[in-house]
């Protein structure tokens, strides 16, 4: 099992080169906020996230990969 300190890291640094804050919420989920390090402006908020199913590598490396594919979604539409 992963712990919330390097689940949140590896989270985190899966977003280099914006940067990441990934936050353990008390019911257990995570709210993980990607946005510019210099401007601050947020390119993407999700909360709720179980951790439940996030207990590889391979897990988390899929949600990362389905956040980043949302993103990308997101600027094509407002492109």
């Amino acid at each position: 099992m992963i712990s919330s300190f390097e689940l949140r890291q590896i989270i985190e640094s899966g977003f280099l080169p914006l940067s990441c804050t990934c936050t353990l919420n008390p019911d257990g989920s995570l709210m993980i906020k990607v946005f510019e390090p210099e401007s601050g402006r947020v390119e993407l908020l999700v909360t709720g996230i179980s951790t439940e199913n996030l207990g590889s590598s391979r897990a988390i490396a899929n949600l990362i990969g389905e956040l980043r594919s949302e993103m990308a979604a997101r600027k094509v539409a407002f492109a």
